[in-house]
């Protein structure tokens, strides 16, 4: 049920373990190789065959073959002889938009397209390799990750405040556990959403099914997943698109994009939950190309970490920084805005 990226024991030989799974109670026969490409990020068929042809993929303690059918409560690992590289972290030139800069921390703003720290398929170009190349000694969070305090999706752009020390580390996460720290972001969302304003309440664990979502629990089922809370705003309607704002309460892995959904509001162009198809409009073939228009202009989930509110963890001022929607988001409104102009005519 969860991957991990810590080195194993001595005793595997001087294998390091870069995922682990045990197999629901309820796991369908399934050809290994299948079963992997569900669950590991930027996995192809191939390389998961290499791998356990390699003998790299054991299934309790034993090297299997890619036919393998793995079963219920199985104990699943892929050891590799070198460590996972999201450790081998390269110092590279990447320009940083810094918003804010002091002794204690620095608020950058992401693009849309830049990952925040290297993982699975992701090995450079990543904020992290910007930030050693740029800043030295940064302290790491719990997770050994240099500087960073929080995160925010690959293709989700806005800003992120970064700890240059231990005390701002220690400080800042604190806030952010506490729930003291502020944190809005702008989404499209495909849909009229009722209500100008409300709270989404629901735990967010790993979909049962699919290991690269993450859904909501509910009823005797929530404690598979963790409480959240999402505050939204409707900022303005435009059609078969709502342009809202979401404040966070706790910050769980790819919270709004989850919550939105699970109350019909699934993000524009989300591809990984289902967004990037047509969710509600008309069957008319130039609403089709128009909608095909708007991807092309935004061609990721509609999301934009706009503002961040903490206290500065040495002076205790309140600190809030703004982010302008990007031009991508921009130019994807303006054209919804249009469009629902001229149908209401």
């Amino acid at each position: 049920m969860t991957t991990t990226t810590q080195p194993t024991d001595a005793n595997d030989d001087e294998l390091f373990e870069h995922h682990s799974f045990v197999a629901d109670k309820g796991q369908a026969p399934l050809r290994i190789d299948k079963y992997l490409m569900n669950r590991i990020e930027n996995a192809t068929r191939n390389k998961i065959q290499a791998a356990a042809k390699d003998g790299s993929i054991y299934v309790n303690g034993t090297p299997v073959k890619s036919n393998y059918k793995v079963k219920p409560l199985d104990k699943i690992r892929v050891l590799l002889e070198h460590p996972p590289y999201e450790y081998l972290l390269t110092p590279e030139d990447i320009a940083l938009d810094i918003v804010y800069e002091d002794d204690q921390l620095l608020v950058v703003n992401k693009p849309a397209g830049m990952v925040v720290h290297p993982g699975h398929g992701n090995y450079s170009g990543t904020l992290i390799n910007a930030l050693v190349f740029h800043f030295e000694n940064l302290p790491n969070n719990s997770s050994e990750r240099p500087g960073l305090v929080h995160r925010i999706d690959k293709d989700t752009s806005g800003l992120l405040v970064i700890a240059k020390t231990e005390k701002a580390m220690t400080h800042l996460s604190k806030q952010f556990f506490n729930k003291t720290s502020e944190r809005e972001y702008v989404a499209i969302v495909w849909g009229n959403i009722e209500d100008d304003e409300g709270t989404i309440e629901g735990h967010i664990g790993r979909h049962p099914k699919n290991r690269l979502q993450n859904t909501v629990f509910e009823g005797d089922d929530e404690d598979k997943g963790k409480p959240a809370v999402t505050h939204y705003k409707v900022i303005e309607r435009l059609g078969y698109v709502t342009l809202v704002s979401c404040k966070l309460e706790t910050g769980r892995t790819h919270q709004i994009r989850v919550h939105m959904k699970h109350i019909g509001h699934t993000l524009f162009n989300d591809e990984r939950y289902g967004g990037e198809r047509i969710l509600k409009g008309t069957t008319f073939s130039k609403y089709k190309q128009f909608v095909d228009n708007c991807f092309k202009l935004l061609p990721r989930q509609a999301l934009h970490a706009k503002t961040l509110g903490f206290m500065h963890p040495t002076t205790g001022e309140q600190m809030r920084f703004d982010s302008p929607i990007p031009e991508d988001m921009q130019l994807c409104i303006e054209k919804w805005r249009q469009y629902a102009k001229h149908t209401e005519e």
